[in-house]
């Protein structure tokens, strides 16, 4: 995403997220142009009334936007540009509703991975070498960690435009997941 990530700090804001329907929407979504409530039911495996609420939630908190109707269809469309959800020291209930979503999103993530190890052995060899899980301990400062993150976070920026724009994409591209996690040990908090 060329667009910088938008700052979330209000907690009812982060808890419009803290919704698996929710997620599953803003998933799909990304991955297509626009959509109207009934192409996201079916395609999510909910009722069209439930994506119409959570939807309306979607955009109530900013998250979403509709897109140019077509005919009587009303689609929805996500707002451009990451989201940058972190605690405000001095904004109650910041911490818990970030940790909320955090921990929803981890718990898709993790179910995401299974799904993948799931069906290794059916993956093509090009494909398992392009494929890692890694995990690491060092030691950095508080300035050192942000900016690893941050350096994270602009890892992506090569790939940028070839979600709205297909033909930018390379013959044989395949759509990628990439999920991180960097925090300070928890024994360390101690």
């Amino acid at each position: 995403m060329s667009s910088p990530d938008h700052r979330i700090t209000d907690p009812a804001r982060i808890r419009a997220l803290a919704h698996p329907v929710r997620l599953e929407l803003l998933d799909f979504l990304g991955e297509v142009e626009d959509a109207t409530a009934t192409q996201c039911a079916e395609h999510i495996d909910e009722s069209v009334a439930s994506c119409s609420f959570h939807l309306r939630m979607l955009h109530k908190h900013g998250f979403i936007e509709r897109a140019e109707s077509r005919g009587r269809e009303k689609p929805w469309r996500v707002v451009k540009g990451g989201y940058d959800l972190r605690p405000e020291p001095d904004q109650p209930g910041s911490a818990i509703a970030v940790s909320e979503v955090a921990s929803l999103f981890l718990t898709r993530e993790a179910e995401r991975i299974h799904t993948f190890l799931s069906q290794f052995q059916q993956v093509p060899p090009e494909w398992t070498d392009a494929t890692t899980l890694t995990s690491s301990s060092f030691w950095a400062t508080a300035e050192e960690a942000a900016q690893y993150c941050e350096d994270l976070r602009n890892l992506v920026e090569r790939f940028d435009g070839r979600d709205e724009d297909p033909s930018q994409r390379p013959e044989g591209a395949r759509q990628m997941r990439m999920f991180g996690a960097v925090n300070p040990d928890p024994e360390a908090l101690r």
